[in-house]
């Protein structure tokens, strides 16, 4: 199961510009979850995509790019505030494409959060050309697009499983 990065490109047409700020402010008072999205910086328009699915669920994604206070060359510090951002939030999500699978960031931060988190998921897609994702990514619950008879929308599916449960807030408990 891999999320079409196909839709991804057009749920990104309604993509809301949210401010790191509001995130940071949601995620401190607890009253909106909150998740880290690994991703490659190439895949700005996928990511934009996400957000406004996880909007619809009520989760805000922690995007470094839009994190303000990041150095504008990527440095020492820039790793550590990254594993302040992944420790702040409630889960880790990776959004596996063949940008993320080549990037040197994308597996650094999949290696912390392995070691700090209990909460992770991968987002698999594909392009037509392939599914994204390492095989050690199969180790972990994945998020897909569900549909059921009266409902579709982001389900999680624990590693090796085909039925999943609704993404929602308390789906991160």
């Amino acid at each position: 199961m891999a999320i079409n990065q196909s839709v991804l490109v057009q749920k990104g047409l309604e993509y809301k510009d949210v401010l790191h700020e509001s995130m940071r402010k949601s995620a401190s008072a607890g009253t909106t979850k909150s998740a880290f999205l690994c991703h490659s910086h190439k895949d700005e328009t996928l990511v934009k995509g996400l957000i406004a699915l996880f909007q619809e669920a009520g989760i805000d994604l922690y995007i470094d790019w839009k994190d303000h206070s990041m150095p504008e060359t990527p440095n020492a510090e820039t790793a550590r505030k990254i594993q302040d951002a992944i420790k702040a939030r409630a889960f880790f999500l990776f959004l596996a494409t063949a940008n993320a699978k080549a990037s040197r960031w994308c597996p650094w931060e999949i290696g912390y959060a392995d070691s700090s988190m209990r909460k992770m998921f991968i987002i698999p897609t594909t392009d037509g050309a392939g599914t994204y994702g390492n095989e050690y990514l199969q180790l972990y619950a994945h998020v897909d697009i569900g549909t059921h008879e009266t409902r579709s929308g982001l389900a999680v599916f624990n590693a090796g499983m085909t039925k999943g449960e609704w993404l929602s807030t308390t789906s991160f408990r």
